[in-house]
């Protein structure tokens, strides 16, 4: 599947811990393009899976992501974005810079997910953290066309994930 976007757009990788969308976005975007929760997280307190920095970590994340916008650049939330408080600031920030929102959705099974995210040495949430999100995820299913995405693209299976392509 092709997925085009704009050169200046803000794109909003939205899934369950475990879904792949960190190393999609590794496979398909620059370093620099690419603002991660996670990242943000432990450049806040040194510990990427710290909860507790998670406040202070999605205030950087929002406000790297203005700054970049700011200066016309393609961005990439790397953040589950699950929920519809998370989503609506970045579609305002998008909406400041006047740049579309690209929603790339990664709605792969719950137990794919939380396999993964078992496999993950040092950072991995559980089972009923991945079980939480998902169920986030289905609901915002049905809100994200709604929200003010110009493009909402969902990828179902790891083989669809795996066969993505980005073309500006």
């Amino acid at each position: 599947m092709k997925i085009v976007i704009a050169e200046f757009s803000l794109v909003v990788l939205i899934g369950p811990s475990g879904c792949g969308k960190s190393s999609f976005a590794r496979r398909h975007f620059l370093a620099t393009e690419i603002v991660s929760s996670d990242g943000c997280r432990a450049l806040v307190c040194d510990d990427e899976s710290n909860q507790r920095a998670s406040a202070d970590g999605f205030e950087l994340l929002n406000f790297i992501a203005n700054k970049r916008l700011a200066r016309g650049r393609l961005t990439v939330i790397d953040a589950t974005s699950v929920q519809k408080r998370a989503r609506r600031e970045l579609l305002e920030l998008a909406r400041t810079h006047g740049c579309p929102a690209v929603a790339i959705v990664f709605d792969l099974p719950q137990e794919l997910c939380v396999a993964r995210d078992a496999a993950r040495v040092g950072r991995n949430v559980g089972p009923e953290i991945v079980q939480k999100q998902r169920l986030h995820l289905d609901q915002a299913l049905g809100e994200l066309a709604d929200e003010g995405f110009e493009q909402v693209v969902v990828l179902t299976t790891a083989e669809q994930v795996d066969a993505a392509s980005i073309e500006r």
